[in-house]
């Protein structure tokens, strides 16, 4: 008798776990799906105003599809070659400044994630990094150390000053941490000096981490566009950012053809602004999909430990 109570019990509590599991489970997808909506209405709704007319746009007619289609904002955005240079010359920072990022995060990690007894000074150097994260020198010392180092209105002042980015150090720094410390003995056994074993060991190890790393170190570039207006002096050498910038707030009217001040006349503002969003957007949005599966797994490796 006993155990037919206690069997029923025990189903009766598996029976109120798989309720709560299924209500749980609706709770959370359709949570989810909320926050889905909320993310992606706001964006397909700059795609909207990209593609309608500026009367539509003004006249605020435009809600969740495209009113009066016209790739007007598109060809107002894309008329002039300083666009294509400004692209490129953001394509050449991310080519150069993102090996750079990643090259000077590995060597910093990799001997910071060592014990105190391995590196004595690591606490010191530890600091030395966190507190810049909290603290800078400001805005009129950084400008003077890149001019008087003659970096001025090249492409090293895009790249430099923020070579070393002291966040994504400490994700790749506590990955390192998590590595099993057998690896690296066995290696230093078997006669293995540190380079050898960071780049045929640890690196391969981190891959995960490194293609988070390297979505943020792409994503800080691209989207950066206020050290191009510090910086740089000749507008031919303008990061993408800044160009687009610049021709929507404050337009360069006397270079322009009389095409192009007509167009200028007659674009919305605020359909260019959609427009410029939707392209400076869409080549992330490429790279993203490549590395969405190491993305998570990335930053929970990596994230700092209790």
């Amino acid at each position: 008798m006993s155990h037919k109570v206690r069997q029923k019990s025990t189903d009766e509590i598996l029976m109120g776990s798989s309720k709560a599991r299924k209500i749980f489970n609706v709770c959370n997808y359709g949570l989810m799906i909320v926050m889905i909506i909320m993310a992606l209405v706001p964006l397909w709704y700059i795609v909207c105003l990209s593609f309608s007319s500026s009367t539509a746009v003004d006249a605020g007619k435009v809600s969740l599809w495209p009113v009066d289609f016209t790739l007007y904002a598109y060809k107002f955005i894309l008329q002039s070659k300083e666009f294509y240079m400004s692209f490129f010359v953001t394509v050449a920072r991310v080519l150069v400044g993102v090996p750079i990022n990643l090259f000077l995060i590995v060597l910093i990690a990799y001997p910071l994630s060592k014990t105190d007894h391995q590196f004595p000074a690591r606490k010191f150097y530890v600091w030395f990094f966190v507190v810049t994260m909290f603290f800078s020198g400001g805005l009129i010392p950084t400008f003077m150390v890149v001019k008087y180092t003659h970096l001025m209105n090249s492409i090293w002042s895009l790249v430099l000053p923020g070579a070393v980015n002291v966040f994504n150090m400490l994700i790749l720094l506590n990955f390192f941490r998590e590595l099993p410390k057998e690896l690296e003995e066995s290696a230093l056994i078997d006669g293995a000096g540190h380079m050898k074993i960071l780049f045929k060991i640890f690196i391969p190890l981190a891959k995960p981490a490194l293609a988070t790393l390297l979505l943020f170190c792409f994503v800080n570039h691209w989207n950066s566009w206020f050290d191009g207006l510090m910086y740089i002096n000749d507008t031919a050498k303008y990061p993408l950012q800044t160009y687009l910038q610049g021709i929507l707030t404050v337009p360069d009217l006397t270079s322009m053809t009389n095409d192009q001040l007509a167009m200028w006349a007659s674009t919305s503002r605020k359909a260019a602004n959609a427009a410029q969003i939707v392209i400076t957007t869409l080549p992330v949005m490429i790279v993203y999909p490549f590395l969405q599966k190491y993305y998570t797994k990335g930053l929970t490796l990596g994230s700092v430990k209790g």
